[in-house]
């Protein structure tokens, strides 16, 4: 029996004693959190997937794996066919299955610490209908048989200062208390890792990739706060930086806290607070109110200090990218590179530059077939060495403490052929349509997705992810509210209009599974444009990314005239920006990359 397999059988008897039929597993944390800390990477435990969204549902006899388009092959090599049902999602939901496959009288297991409220509606109407109940459990049935489960981190937290930041903490507090005034709330909760991040200008270590600490806040109408945080994490320069208006106080006593608001009106945000926090409002006699995290927008939307930042870190950022580049084009055509090395390799030179905090996500470096996986994690069991004919595909960013970066550039290893520089031109004609889109305020990504897709579309080709996401200011590389997706992609969601200061990436891909993918990725600033003639202020965008696009792979007769001239200005400010900053033999190549595109 494979380590996996003997996990679920254990998972199964755990169930039994404690009298339940069945249990669901997502992959989130207590925060809704994308990327979670180790303790809580309860679905890759029990399944082998490694995965950034998924979930898992565990009856006696079947089980299923939940993933959306851009796992498809992923889970595939990751999860045992003989334990787990492959399920498509948003085609199919978990409320769906469980109702399709439990038996009357059936109780399935639940941690309302992990779920929405939304999906405990949803899924216990399901089951419900079926004759089933849906069980709140008391403990996670996993963490009873996860025996070398790892403990939550307690790296201390770190004061983000104002000059990165923008706004002091006292500030943004009034903010959210002007807010519950309107509102006519007594306190709100902030649920999300980042939004107390943001919130009180600290960063933490807690979360790969994510500067962020295990903490919750609740914010008062009086602009004073409580913090929840474990109290190992707390230094006296974080004191210092509190004051005496922010509490702080043991993260176990969060709960309890909640119980403290009878006859309150409490905020809180049911898209990012799991139904634990609604219940334990309504348990203690106050009223917990659906609103929007306070937080959300002003976080999305950088101010003046944040977007300098920003620039200063795609600045150092492209130019490590940039020496990448360069090393990678001369090495992979050796054979003598993998997956693994060549990420290493452009981390380190990231950290060359002295002010790499962390990497903004795992890598995605992906050669030949992997690259037709757009998520593709490398492992040394799947590493593969880059060859000649391949695409190499590098997707990566850098946490700086001024910004967080993301982007994706392709390298071919040998000459390309014709389909590869044809379908890679299609994603640069896309790309192009989105960076140049002017658009009235009110507009929001799903009304821009169609842009980067068009040259796609007319080929009979498409991609099955969305086109951009929200990137925070030395936070979550991924970032709401704001999307550039199709409202049935992962991250679609409802329609939020973008806002001058909003900054998202700009990523068409294409993929052809067994032998290539394809991905141009950059990141834009919204931005306030008034054209000539015109008769109100509109929207564009602004390309901050800073790197060179790969030539060799451009098919020039299938662009237009007005795309040339975007990819000509564009490599001209790239060699113009970089240039300075690099070494003189990376310089001259980056030169060489930028020049025009001849007709």
């Amino acid at each position: 029996m494979s380590t996996h397999s003997a996990r679920l059988a254990s998972l199964r008897d755990e169930l039994a004693r404690q009298h339940l039929d069945g249990f669901v597993v997502p992959l989130t944390d207590e925060y809704m959190s994308e990327y979670v800390g180790g303790y809580a990477q309860r679905l890759g435990w029990l399944t082998g997937f490694g995965g950034s969204a998924g979930a898992a549902a565990v009856l006696p006899d079947t089980a299923a794996i939940f993933t959306d388009g851009r796992y498809t092959i992923q889970v595939r090599e990751q999860v045992s066919a003989e334990d787990w049902q492959y399920v498509a999602v948003p085609e199919n939901n978990v409320a769906e299955w469980l109702a399709a496959n439990v038996g009357e009288g059936a109780r399935v297991g639940y941690d309302p610490w992990l779920h929405t409220r939304a999906w405990v509606e949803q899924t216990r109407a399901a089951l419900s209908a079926k004759g089933a109940t849906l069980v709140a459990v008391e403990s996670n049935p996993i963490d009873a048989v996860w025996d070398d489960r790892p403990a939550p981190s307690l790296a201390p937290l770190a004061v983000h200062t104002d000059d990165h930041a923008g706004e002091s903490s006292a500030a943004k507090r009034a903010r959210v208390a002007d807010w519950l005034g309107e509102v006519g709330a007594d306190a709100v909760v902030i649920p999300a890792l980042d939004s107390t991040a943001w919130l009180l200008n600290v960063r933490g270590e807690d979360v790969s990739r994510t500067p962020v600490a295990l903490a919750y806040t609740i914010v008062g109408a009086d602009g004073t706060a409580d913090l929840f945080v474990a109290p190992e994490k707390m230094t006296d320069a974080v004191h210092q930086h509190l004051g005496n208006a922010v509490r702080v106080h043991d993260r176990t006593d969060f709960a309890p806290a909640l119980a403290r608001f009878a006859g309150k009106r409490v905020a809180v945000d049911p898209a990012l607070a799991v139904s634990a926090i609604f219940d334990a409002v309504e348990a203690g006699g106050g009223t917990a109110v659906s609103l929007r995290d306070p937080t959300i927008i002003p976080k999305a939307t950088k101010n003046a200090a944040e977007i300098a930042g920003h620039r200063a870190a795609s600045l150092r950022d492209g130019a490590a990218l940039t020496r990448f580049l360069r090393w990678i084009a001369a090495e992979a055509p050796g054979g003598g590179q993998t997956e693994l090395s060549a990420a290493a390799r452009l981390q380190q030179f990231r950290e060359e530059g002295g002010q790499l905090r962390d990497l903004s996500f795992d890598a995605i470096s992906a050669t030949g077939p992997h690259g037709a996986i757009p998520h593709y994690h490398v492992t040394e069991e799947s590493n593969l060495r880059i060859e000649p004919g391949q695409l190499y595909l590098i997707d990566s960013g850098g946490q700086y403490v001024d910004g967080t970066t993301d982007v994706t550039r392709v390298v071919p290893v040998g000459a390309p052929t014709p389909e590869m520089r044809d379908r890679y031109t299609r994603v640069l004609k896309g790309h192009i349509a989105l960076a140049t889109a002017t658009f009235p305020p009110g507009t929001s990504g799903q009304q821009l997705d169609a842009l980067a897709r068009l040259p796609l579309w007319a080929a009979g080709l498409d991609f099955a992810h969305g086109t951009g996401h929200g990137v925070g200011s030395f936070l979550a590389v991924h970032e709401g509210p704001a999307r550039i997706a199709k409202p049935s992609y992962p991250g679609g969601g409802p329609q939020e209009p973008l806002r001058a200061g909003m900054i998202l990436s700009n990523e068409p891909g294409y993929y052809k599974a067994g032998e290539y993918g394809i991905r141009i990725e950059n990141l834009l600033l919204v931005v306030e444009r008034d054209l000539p003639g015109g008769e109100a202020t509109m929207l564009a965008f602004e390309t901050l990314t800073l790197a060179p696009i790969e030539r060799d792979l451009i098919d020039a007769a299938l662009l237009s005239v007005e795309e040339r001239t975007w990819l000509d200005a564009y490599h001209a400010r790239v060699a113009d920006t970089l240039g300075p900053v690099l070494p003189a033999e990376d310089r001259a190549w980056l030169v060489e990359k930028c020049a025009p595109i001849a007709a």
